[in-house]
């Protein structure tokens, strides 16, 4: 039941998919067996397709939900791209990619342009303050189209935590700057095919932005002894603030949504991978003891 899975996991978000997307999310299965497995849903009453979208629940207003934020998603890329180039300037960034929402095509009035950077090597405190600085002095802190709240560095490219939420997040990042260090990125998490044995990544059009000369002049200052001396520094403030400002958070939750390490950077305090996974848990409950099939759950 991949495809099943894949249409629950999606309803979460109200995000209906059409075949060939739901295609795109099994494993080792030819399309034929996707077409059949959706049609016996079909006739099982569990799914219905509505035009070419498949819908769970009969969540039929999901569909122009879709359809609107697959339109505004169009003019939040475009913004999206300029922005990208902007952050791709900035000291010690190496790559720059869309993820959330609008990497599945999706925006509305209620969402955010989140960005995932890639940084140098004991430098990803550095460039995280800055870059949250420049938020908060010019843009007044809003985050609405310069949400960065994912930071890796070069140094520890394979992401830890492995499970449907983070192969999902994996395959829909749209790398956006850094051709070279995003294809060493992709390398590194190959297990994302043991979720979606159909993925591939097409990196031909992605650019590698030329630093300026302040960037460059802050880099050199900054790659000396100095730079993971200040590196540190600023992990440990940035540490201490979120410890102090979630401190409601179990040490379990905090060190997966807030994790703080030296290649590491994670601002997610709703925890929004632990919710999304035991939600989809809880709709495969549902399907089970509904239409008595079973599903296997998700790793918290």
């Amino acid at each position: 039941m991949e495809s099943l899975k894949t249409i629950l996991y999606f309803s979460i978000f109200r995000y209906p998919l059409t075949l060939e997307e739901i295609h795109s999310y099994t494993n080792n299965v030819s399309v034929n067996e996707t077409i059949n497995e959706l049609e016996t849903l079909i006739s099982d009453d569990i799914i219905s397709k509505i035009d070419t979208f498949y819908v769970y629940n009969k969540d039929f207003d999901s569909v122009t939900k879709r359809l609107k934020g697959n339109i505004q998603a169009q003019n939040a890329f475009y913004i999206a791209k300029k922005r990208a180039k902007f952050i791709a300037k900035f000291p010690f960034v190496m790559a720059v990619g869309v993820s959330g929402s609008l990497s599945k095509g999706y925006y509305d009035n209620e969402s955010d342009i989140d960005f995932f950077v890639i940084t140098k090597p004991n430098k990803l405190w550095i460039c995280r303050t800055l870059l949250m600085s420049y938020k908060k002095i010019f843009l007044l802190n809003s985050r609405k189209y310069f949400c960065i709240n994912y930071f890796i560095s070069s140094q520890q490219l394979e992401i830890e935590e492995k499970n449907r939420f983070t192969a999902t997040e994996l395959k829909t990042l749209i790398p956006m700057e850094g051709k070279e260090i995003f294809s060493a990125f992709y390398a590194n998490n190959l297990w994302i095919k043991n979720y979606f044995s159909k993925f591939e990544t097409n990196l031909d059009t992605i650019s590698n932005t030329k630093k300026p000369f302040i960037s460059k002049s802050i880099e050199l200052i900054f790659n000396t002894s100095l730079g993971k001396i200040t590196d540190n520094i600023f992990k440990k403030i940035t540490l201490k603030k979120w410890k102090s400002k979630f401190n409601l958070l179990n040490n379990e939750d905090f060190n997966i949504a807030l994790k703080s390490t030296q290649n590491i950077s994670k601002h997610h305090p709703s925890n929004f991978q632990k919710k999304v996974i035991l939600a989809l848990n809880s709709k495969i409950e549902e399907v089970k003891t509904n239409f008595n099939i079973i599903l296997s759950k998700e790793n918290v």
